[in-house]
């Protein structure tokens, strides 16, 4: 106890240990207790157990890197550390992250970085899990950045009143109308570059504007489509100091808009004077429809009504004809009735 693992690299003076690139497969069990710094990076790890990290032998571990790893599940207790502040998961194929990984109480964790390590989606929903939980209410930094993100879980953020930096750029968002940022007072830092962001609604940007701490939001490199929809984004991008580099944002579609700044965009330009109301199109739609098979059935009986003698001639034409088509198949039919009828047309016959 209190020494250095053979594979590992350990400085007392500095209270850090390394075990970079060491082929590890499960983590040393004879880590030196004064370790307050351990990054265990770069080996083949693919599994974390309970108690992985001891909290008796490790009461002073604040910093842990597991960066880089194969790490492919997390079990419930495995980072139950007491003084852990700082954890990094990033660049692991995470399959399996159970909620209650940093034990069943609170953790007073305060930075963690999962940049690549969400590609799965059942771990995203396990990580909106533990966050909402309030098992990491000390949260101020949360990176979860090259994870290939489409939608975020609804109420994800709600239990993080800590939180001062949220990085989620380098993703796929496509929207945040279920994204709540409400109860983040302590919010300064919002990185929402690099995604497909075609619009921001106005529900999300009254949320921006009732975060008092909120002063950096980067949107850079969206897909920007500069149509009707956007008029509310343009708007608070006009009269807002929160967007870092504003002027550099442009117009993705449509391809009269290609490249245009959205600051510089006009009421003009996006030619929404009409409102568009679909619903209205379509009641106008139907109404069109109507009258035109009213009009149609209109003609069609006065056709009738002029050829009304033409047609009561054909109708009696036909009353006729299917009244001498069944008086003979009576009179066949008496014929055949009655033998001495019967003998007298086959003697006819022969």
């Amino acid at each position: 106890p209190g020494g250095c693992p053979a594979l590992c690299e350990c400085s007392e003076p500095a209270k850090t240990v390394k075990c970079v690139n060491r082929n590890l497969t499960a983590v040393p069990p004879d880590l030196p207790l004064f370790v307050r710094s351990l990054f265990i990076t770069g080996n083949p790890l693919t599994h974390l157990p309970a108690g992985a990290f001891p909290a008796q032998r490790l009461p002073e571990l604040a910093s842990l890197n597991l960066s880089g790893n194969h790490l492919r599940t997390v079990e419930a207790g495995a980072l139950a550390l007491p003084a852990l502040r700082q954890l990094d998961l990033s660049g692991n194929a995470l399959a399996s992250f159970s909620p209650q990984a940093f034990g069943e109480g609170g953790s007073p964790l305060e930075e963690l970085a999962l940049r690549g390590a969400l590609r799965d989606h059942g771990v995203l929903l396990s990580l909106a899990a533990l966050l909402q939980s309030g098992a990491l209410r000390n949260l101020s930094r949360l990176e979860l950045a090259d994870n290939g993100l489409l939608l975020l879980p609804a109420g994800m953020f709600t239990a993080l009143p800590a939180l001062r930096q949220l990085d989620l750029s380098n993703n796929s968002l496509v929207g945040l109308r279920n994204v709540s940022f409400q109860g983040l007072g302590q919010l300064q830092s919002l990185n929402l570059s690099d995604n497909s962001l075609g619009v921001l609604w106005n529900s999300t940007l009254a949320q921006f504007r009732s975060l008092p701490a909120l002063r950096h939001i980067v949107l850079g490199h969206n897909t920007w489509v500069c149509d009707c929809a956007i008029e509310d984004l343009v708007a608070w991008l006009k009269e807002s100091d929160q967007v870092e580099g504003k002027e550099a944002l442009t117009c993705a579609s449509p391809d009269k808009m290609l490249g245009k700044a959205l600051v510089k965009i006009n009421g003009s330009d996006l030619n929404c004077s009409v409102p568009i109301d679909l619903p209205s199109q379509l009641q106008t739609s139907y109404v069109f429809l109507g009258i035109v098979l009213a009009l149609i059935g209109a003609i069609f009986l006065l056709v009738l009504y002029l050829n009304r003698k033409g047609i009561k001639k054909w109708m009696h034409n036909i009353r006729d004809a299917c009244r001498d088509h069944m008086e003979g198949y009576h009179y066949r039919y008496e014929i055949n009735a009655d033998p001495r009828l019967t003998n007298l047309s086959s003697n006819s016959d022969v």
